[in-house]
């Protein structure tokens, strides 16, 4: 029976995506990890490659499609023996198929033997390669009784090329339960719709703007994060003028490497130390339970068109100062390029946000579920203080402001763990000892 090759989830928050283009044509030959389309997901595109090995029997989606749903049908595969006659009761059914294919019931089939659609333990269909299923019967093999690894809980050859006779059929339950992409953000409220502000404007000229994948992921996270995170803010003000000096010797040193470190990269120093210096802090809220990572896994947020990104610098604490700038500067390259891998924006306990090269003296930012806390930051600019003895002086000083998840961090730990940035820049070469 042809195989169908689905709309593959390419990225944790990857709902629907637009098939960018076919690296292959009807009649290709391919095998598992052939890399076969390029799709375009809510944050990057990427490479998709094949599960199975087979021939290309029909292209189902054309090459700009845009809304392509997770797990939609993309393509139909065809095994050894097989011919375009054979997809004309697999292709109708796929673009009429509403639900998970798991749960789908399996399509009549006037000469198809009982053994080619087995079922698990509570009726579903089980769905399996052609070549997945030709192996299992030469090893006497139960595929109720094996987990799928394919799209969609899928058995393909992998899975059953290391098993054996014994394989523990509990495992079909979890194969013909694999979860549908998670609906909340298209649930969510987002006020009037597009006609009844489009009518507010009549006789008004404008230019409507399509939103692309990432804008929408974009608006149903920050939705979702001011409407079910508990915010609160703490601020403050840090003195900048050890660190700059600091910052201009270290550069001056650097120079003959080609490392120029940025203020920036001193401030992700300084929050990764301070989460080491406060665990209680370094955590993520997680449904019904706080998470309380032991690295200092630290995002900052790039602007890139249409959107942003959060790369993750894993283990900050305990990289270099040249280390973690020569790491940002990367990510924020591939970032802007949109060729980040999912792993290297996924995770990460607290944020930081700059809008100081801006010119913005201070903001409040949205904290990025799931994580505790995120640190807004400001320009550095030249003010009058008043010293310990009194005496008015001019010193650069930059306005912070830490967004804090209350359900995570409380606001005397809140406060502790600012203090802890606070100190960090203040005594930079601390940082280094």
């Amino acid at each position: 029976m042809p195989t169908e090759i689905l709309m593959p989830a390419l990225s944790p928050t990857m709902e629907e995506g637009t098939l960018a283009k076919w690296l292959v044509k009807e009649g290709d030959s391919v095998k598992s990890g052939d890399i076969i389309a390029e799709i375009e997901t809510d944050k990057a595109t990427m490479e998709f490659e094949a599960v199975d090995e087979g021939v290309i029997g029909k292209l189902l989606v054309a090459e700009g499609t845009e809304g392509v749903k997770v797990n939609a049908p993309i393509a139909v595969l065809l095994a050894d023996g097989e011919t375009a006659g054979d997809m004309a009761s697999a292709a109708p059914k796929a673009k009429a198929a509403p639900a998970p294919v798991a749960a789908a019931p399996a399509p009549v089939a006037a000469a198809a033997p009982a053994a080619s659609a087995p079922k698990a333990a509570d009726g579903a269909r089980l769905f399996a390669t052609p070549l997945a299923r030709r192996i299992a019967a030469e090893k006497g093999l139960d595929l109720a009784g094996i987990k799928g690894s394919g799209p969609h809980g899928r058995i393909v050859k992998a899975d059953v090329a290391g098993a054996t006779a014994s394989a523990a059929p509990q495992a079909a339950a979890t194969t013909a339960q694999a979860p549908a992409p998670a609906a909340k953000a298209a649930s969510m409220p987002t006020g009037p719709d597009a006609a009844q502000v489009i009518r507010m404007y009549e006789g008004r000229t404008f230019e409507e703007v399509k939103l692309d994948g990432m804008r929408k992921t974009v608006a149903a996270r920050l939705t979702e994060a001011k409407q079910t995170i508990p915010h609160f803010y703490l601020r403050r003000d840090i003195r900048l003028d050890a660190l700059m000096s600091f910052r201009g010797q270290l550069n001056k040193q650097l120079e003959a490497r080609g490392v120029k470190l940025s203020v920036n990269d001193f401030i992700i120093k300084a929050c990764a130390l301070a989460l080491q210096q406060v665990p209680a802090a370094n955590a993520v809220w997680a449904g019904d339970r706080i998470l309380r990572l032991k690295p200092s896994d630290v995002a900052v947020a790039v602007a890139i068109d249409g959107g942003l990104f959060t790369p993750v610098l894993k283990d900050a604490d305990q990289k270099s100062l040249s280390a973690l700038s020569s790491e940002m500067k990367d990510l924020a390259k591939r970032a802007r390029d949109r060729k980040l891998a999912p792993h290297e924006y996924v995770g990460g306990t607290f944020a930081i946000s700059n809008l100081g090269m801006y010119g913005i003296d201070n903001f409040d930012a949205v904290i990025n579920p799931p994580h505790g806390a995120i640190l807004a930051v400001g320009a550095g600019v030249k003010k009058p203080v008043v010293g310990a003895d009194g005496g008015l002086s001019v010193a650069t000083v930059m306005s912070v402001t830490l967004s804090v998840d209350h359900r995570v961090i409380d606001g005397a730990l809140g406060a502790e763990l600012l203090q802890a940035i606070v100190d960090n820049l203040e005594n930079p070469m601390a940082m280094l000892a």
